[in-house]
């Protein structure tokens, strides 16, 4: 598709309207959905859906219904105008980014929930969130009616959500999820991490540290859940300003837990922590 002017929709209507004859059109779409403050791991986002699709749609939204009552939904990163530059030096066709009184108006009263994968994990500590997860992506797929979904592997619980959401709502939609991309340091791009000042972002590397240094058992041949689990744990507690949340070992597509033996190269180890006071996640597969 020859590149033309990035177009930026804010009223669900006329995204509808416009995914509607995109497809009449015989057009392929990728959607790319964000909550906005766009990084570099969006940019890889955006590649992929470039490469899998003719039109490009990135939606940037803060998403409330995903945020509990005493999480960060009003201090959450938000850079309109630099989201709108971002899209368009990369290539983004469509930027859809409705104020959420549109997405969700008055009186709206419904939502989508997914009662399995979601229960553990992050679903413990934010359980707000993979609900809001669920019907946001339910509207979206409803409005832009996407061909494919392009999402990141820095949330692979998300990630089998969404597959399990596709699959048993029958969206016909291929979900595509690209590896992790990540700083300099080994910190995951998130932007969340705007909030980190010099030392936090220091300690928070420690969190991938700590996830290599359970592969780096696993390599050796030991494959004793509590072993790696305990080594990844005790690497992340020498960091002062880090606090585990958990630290598992699941199977990548169910989120089932893994309770003896790792199957070495199809076993995932997730983290989530504290860093003073911002919630941050990684994986790593082993």
């Amino acid at each position: 598709m020859v590149q033309t002017a990035m177009q930026i929709l804010e009223e669900p209507g006329k995204m509808q309207e416009l995914a509607i004859s995109l497809r009449a059109e015989g057009k392929r779409v990728a959607l790319v959905s964000t909550s906005g403050a766009l990084h570099s791991g969006h940019s890889r986002l955006i590649e992929a859906a470039r490469e899998s699709a003719d039109v490009v749609i990135l939606s940037a939204i803060v998403n409330s219904i995903e945020f509990g009552p005493n999480e960060d939904y009003q201090r959450y990163p938000r850079n309109s105008s630099g989201d709108a530059e971002f899209c368009e030096r990369a290539g983004v066709d469509i930027l859809f980014r409705p104020p959420l009184k549109d997405l969700y108006p008055e009186g709206y009263s419904f939502s989508v929930s997914e009662n399995s994968i979601s229960n553990g994990l992050c679903g413990v500590s934010r359980p707000h969130y993979f609900r809001g997860v669920c019907t946001l992506h339910t509207v979206l797929f409803n409005l832009i009616h996407p061909h494919v979904l392009v999402q990141g592997m820095r949330d692979p619980q998300k990630c089998a959500v969404l597959r399990k959401l596709v699959a048993e709502m029958y969206y016909q939609v291929e979900i595509k999820v690209i590896e992790t991309v990540r700083e300099e340091s080994g910190l995951s791009c998130n932007s969340r991490n705007a909030y980190l000042n010099e030392f936090q972002n220091k300690d928070a590397t420690t969190l991938y540290k700590a996830l290599l240094e359970g592969k780096r058992l696993a390599d050796t041949g030991i494959t004793n859940v509590d072993r790696i689990l305990a080594e990844v744990t005790h690497h992340i507690s020498q960091a002062r300003r880090l606090r585990v949340i958990y630290v598992a070992a699941v199977d990548p597509d169910t989120m089932e837990p893994v309770r003896s033996q790792i199957a070495p190269g199809k076993t995932l180890v997730m983290a989530a922590i504290w860093c003073d006071e911002v919630r941050l996640i990684d994986n790593i597969l082993i």
